[in-house]
């Protein structure tokens, strides 16, 4: 089918809307929009439709949730808590556990949707971060989802307190621990999130209002400037036959990838409605009450707030008392676990696309995805990134760890303290040499072919077995890697006719930019060099970033796939 060639129903459509608005041609070009295609792209539309099931089990729980810290007693359902003083926010969570017809699900869902929600942003992350796909022209998009993330977690926090329950509130204890540590104004933060003293009167509206009204609000006008980005500059498309920086390879908005997205919405819907219906999550009937004087036992936030609690029984007993205590107290035991982690990882997801394009001077527009092997040095800062993310959130259940598998608690936290420092840096180092050897394992494929099975006798009597060149699309997505480019001047490349550095890299933080870059950029294994030993010298020189780009249409060769320039 030509892509000139419109459904009736979009022709209808566009016809109906350009009579009355005059928008039909609008509405015709964007329907038959081209967008690459590939399985990972599917992970950020995890977060989307999580966001959307989120809003609509949210709006439910609205209807009957009351956020109040008033005290009753609970005359309910649920017989071991009958008589039980409580406040009005954890009884109408039990009411709605109980009493609602449908609202135990509900709240099931909710939840599910909730750690679905961040877990698909992580992941979605991950694999924009791994392949590059945050590159000119994208650093506006890569910025918003950093912003939604960190976003999705204030908003996780919010909604996990506001049952009341005995676990909620040991976590509310440490938010509120974590907020008074804050120098000159923790305690006035303090005062105005718990209306007084801890836990006051005041916290669970204000964080009802924060998360059903403000936090939502941003989060869905990001989203929408997120979706637009993606609309105008598409996905990134991964390498491959026929795919360039200057083509979209891939099939239409309608009917291929609105048929897809439908049925993996659907596909989502059914996944949390079961997680809601067979895994019981948050049982707060089991934790009663919240207490200032109790907390249960082996206590453990959800996933997304694992790391802050790891980092902070790592951390060991730190103060700084100022003027001898006169002029205030740094709880720095408090502050560095609460505060730096967090930072580390949100800070250098949003400025590594700039301190990326600093160090190679890559200013060009990039349209096609990176294979990780092919950014070595990339690829291992992110595994490092996860591994120190790792230990903290596993270390987040040390008591459990050390009762579970009977080890000292002390040992399971200096272990943890060893492996924050040590385990980044060994993953560093093990990521690395694993991507030079894939790239040495695509080398030899490109020279020497791929075994075919066939086992021949040479004349002398030796037996060999037969390569064969690989099919051109595995050779294709191979032959997409691209040298990493260097910025000239110093020892990292070419310098100037007189062998002077260009100005701007004479100084220190040039020399020191020079060095960087020879390290990050330039041709690690060559797809041309045999077995793949040695490390090549080409280096990409940097050219001129593309303009706007426009689509123009192409037939392509398979079934509904389309090629279009940019």
């Amino acid at each position: 089918m030509s892509i000139e060639t419109v459904p009736k129903p979009v022709e209808g459509a566009s016809a109906f809307v350009d009579d009355r608005i005059g928008a039909g041609n609008f509405l015709r070009r964007n329907l038959r929009k081209i967008f690459p295609d590939h399985w990972s792209f599917l992970l950020g539309e995890i977060a989307l439709y999580s966001f959307i099931i989120l809003l609509l089990t949210g709006t439910f729980l609205t209807f009957f949730f009351k956020p109040g810290m008033g005290h009753v007693e609970y005359a309910g359902s649920y017989g071991p808590l009958q008589g039980v003083t409580m406040s009005e926010a954890y009884a109408s969570s039990l009411s709605i556990s109980f009493d609602v017809r449908g609202g135990l699900l509900m709240r099931q869902m909710h939840h599910w949707a909730a750690l679905l929600f961040i877990g698909g942003m992580m992941v979605h992350a991950l694999r924009v971060f791994f392949t590059g796909a945050y590159r000119k022209p994208r650093e506006l998009n890569w910025l918003i989802g950093v912003l939604l993330l960190t976003l999705a977690l204030a908003e996780g926090l919010t909604g996990y307190s506001l049952p009341d329950d005995l676990l909620s509130g040991a976590g509310l204890r440490i938010t509120e621990g974590v907020a008074i540590s804050l120098p000159l104004v923790g305690t006035w933060i303090t005062f105005f999130l718990f209306g007084g003293e801890y836990p006051g009167e005041d916290v669970i509206a204000r964080f009802y209002s924060l998360h059903i009204l403000l936090i939502p609000g941003i989060l869905l006008a990001l989203i929408s400037a997120h979706m637009i980005l993606m609309w105008v500059q598409k996905h990134t498309q991964m390498p491959g036959k026929g795919r360039t920086n200057e083509n979209v390879v891939g099939a239409p908005f309608y009917p291929a990838f609105m048929i897809k997205a439908g049925a993996y919405f659907m596909f989502t819907f059914g996944v949390i409605a079961l997680l809601g219906t067979f895994a019981q999550i948050n049982p707060i009937w089991l934790f009663g009450p919240y207490t200032p004087a109790d907390i249960s036992a082996g206590s453990q936030p959800d996933f997304y707030m694992g790391f802050l609690e790891g980092s902070l029984r790592l951390m060991p007993a730190w103060e700084i008392n100022l003027f001898g205590g006169a002029g205030g107290t740094l709880a720095m035991s408090v502050l560095i676990p609460a505060l730096v982690p967090m930072g580390i990882v949100m800070t250098g997801l949003a400025l590594y696309p700039f301190i990326e394009q600093w160090v190679t001077g890559d200013r060009r527009e990039h349209h096609v995805a990176e294979r990780p092997r092919n950014n070595p040095h990339r690829t291992s800062i992110g595994i490092s990134a996860v591994t120190f993310y790792g230990v903290l959130w596993l270390l987040g259940a040390n008591d459990e760890i050390s009762a579970f598998f009977h080890i000292s608690l002390n040992w399971t936290t200096y272990a943890g303290r060893f492996l924050i420092i040590a385990g980044p840096v060994l993953a560093y180092i093990i990521t690395y040499r694993i991507c030079l050897g894939l790239q040495r394992g695509d080398a030899a494929i490109i020279s020497h072919g791929v075994e075919s099975g066939v086992i021949k006798r040479l004349p002398h009597g030796e037996y060999i077995e037969v390569h064969v060149p690989p099919h051109e699309a595995i050779e294709a997505h191979m032959r997409g890697k691209e040298a990493i480019p260097i910025v000239s001047g110093g020892d990292a490349g070419p310098k100037n006719r007189d062998d002077i550095p260009s100005k701007g890299m004479r100084g220190p933080l040039g020399r020191l930019r020079a060095r960087m870059s020879a390290a990050y950029g330039g041709e690690k294994i060559p797809l041309d060099e045999g077995h793949g030993h040695g490390h090549g010298e080409d280096h990409d020189a940097i050219g001129a970033g593309h303009g706007e780009h426009e689509e123009h249409a192409a037939v392509g060769k398979a079934g509904d796939d389309k090629s279009l320039t940019r």
